[in-house]
């Protein structure tokens, strides 16, 4: 048996090519958008990829099953659970619970594990020409390693209101599923650390069932049911704005795009042009090179993991944009991009100088000049993390309002006081200047430290109403 697990960092999520090396057969398991990573491992191992799957309709990136049929002319085995309402609407070959995929000598058996989405779907693995012993179970965002697969992303993302509880229930009863497999049997998920999928998920790929039995918080409950969905359902994180979008795209008919698209730098003219249109410019610098000097209006979302979570958040999936970066660096943010179907860039400049625009510079202070503004009537400190960061600690005096939904929210920060921003460690308080700066917000001083630096140097922190002395 042949098997590789993809790894995307910037999502946090997990692939799988799976191929049976007697027959020459490959199956892929929830295909990231750039395709040619399997066609190039396929290749260099002498596999054809012959069939592909998916664990269920994802919200959190976009799905490239069809793009691999189309290029390798495998066939596509979906999920038919969950009701009509959560049915794939283009061609595919339809499995429910039972089911079996024959990929040569190996076999996936289907488990229906609905929760996280109704028609969530589990494959148990056997080689068996090692065992008729099932090998590994691949569970998508239904167990994850230290964690499972949040059942409000329906609710909070694509606004299908009631679904979460119904959710929960329906985790509650799947989970007695997996805990009925055999304990060395391993687990693959869809999604690590840094997920919006769930609240608590671990750093390491794989695990096995009856290691999550033991150490997995999901399965401490026993047969208290309220208890678990109570957990289940509290201090999720924000599901970032661009959820919903990928909800519809993997389910219904869609543009396909087999291949990279590749861009050229614009033109100094061309850059002007389009900045004077209105086309929005994405600043992916460094955010200290950013606050040197940046373009009047641009947002700094820099160009590491979170680049396309983010960019996510604050781009439409009609209107045309610009990056500034360079070219060393424009295929891995393209790629990126492409992942959850930002297609429509304009192109990106290199220099932030070139245009000739004058720049402007972010006013970034450090705990000292930080402290000095708390308590102060005439300053408004904002906590731009997310709502369980701030509940957990923040400074004392902060106001609440989180990054991803700022541009709603503009009328809770104050046009007339000083503001002062902060978040963990400085990349999230850096966007939330360029959206303030960009809304004509002149009066907003950025302390990059953050909750970071504040409690390495043991400050007071404000919880649960309460003032709580060096956490």
């Amino acid at each position: 048996m042949f098997f590789e697990h993809i790894y995307d960092k910037s999502l946090a999520q997990g692939s799988y090519l799976v191929g049976c090396q007697a027959t020459g057969e490959a199956i892929v398991i929830d295909a990231k958008r750039d395709i040619d990573t399997y066609l190039h491992i396929a290749k260099q191992n002498n596999l054809s990829i012959t069939h592909i799957t998916e664990t269920h309709i994802h919200a959190d990136f976009l799905c490239g099953s069809r793009e691999l049929a189309t290029v390798t002319g495998a066939s596509m085995y979906l999920s038919d659970e969950g009701g009509s309402d959560w049915q794939y609407e283009f061609p595919h070959i339809g499995v429910k619970d039972g089911s079996v995929i024959k990929v040569g000598n190996l076999s996936l058996k289907v488990i229906h594990t609905p929760g996280h989405t109704p028609e969530s779907i589990s494959f148990l693995l056997t080689d068996h020409p090692a065992s008729d012993e099932p090998v590994m179970l691949f569970t998508g965002d239904f167990v994850f390693i230290g964690d499972i697969g949040r059942p409000d992303l329906l609710e909070k993302a694509a606004g299908i209101m009631g679904t979460k509880e119904a959710g929960a229930k329906q985790m509650y009863q799947s989970l007695k599923k997996f805990e009925a497999l055999p304990d060395f049997v391993q687990v693959w998920s869809a999604h690590g650390a840094g997920s919006a999928c769930g609240k608590a998920l671990g750093a390491v790929h794989s695990s096995t069932v009856g290691y999550e039995k033991i150490r997995n918080w999901a399965f401490q409950f026993g047969k208290d049911e309220k208890g678990f969905i109570d957990t289940l359902l509290s201090d999720q994180p924000e599901p970032p704005a661009y959820f919903a979008m990928m909800k519809r795209l993997n389910k219904v008919n869609r543009p396909l795009l087999v291949e990279v698209p590749q861009h050229a730098p614009l033109t100094k003219e061309q850059f002007v042009t389009a900045y004077k249109k209105g086309i929005k410019v994405i600043d992916t610098r460094n955010k200290v090179e950013f606050a040197k000097g940046f373009i009047p209006g641009s947002l700094n979302i820099q160009g590491n993991n979170s680049f396309a979570t983010w960019m996510g958040w604050f781009l439409n999936y009609e209107e045309q944009f610009i990056l500034i970066t360079n070219s060393t660096q424009i295929e891995d943010l393209t790629r990126k991009l492409m992942r959850i179907g930002l297609d429509n860039m304009y192109g990106y400049i290199q220099d932030v100088h070139e245009p000739g625009i004058p720049l402007q510079t972010a006013d970034v202070i450090d705990i000292q000049e930080f402290k000095s503004y708390l308590g102060k009537d005439n300053v408004q400190v904002v906590d731009v993390r997310g709502e369980s960061e701030y509940n957990s600690a923040h400074v004392p005096g902060a106001e609440h309002v989180f990054l991803g939904t700022l541009p709603q929210n503009l009328d809770k920060i104050s046009k007339e006081k000083q503001v002062v921003i902060y978040c963990q460690a400085g990349d999230r308080s850096a966007i939330a200047y360029s959206i303030l700066s960009k809304n004509g917000f002149n009066n907003v001083k950025n302390y990059s430290g953050g909750m970071k630096e504040w409690l390495g140097k043991k400050n007071s922190v404000a919880k649960n109403s309460e003032i709580v002395c060096c956490q």
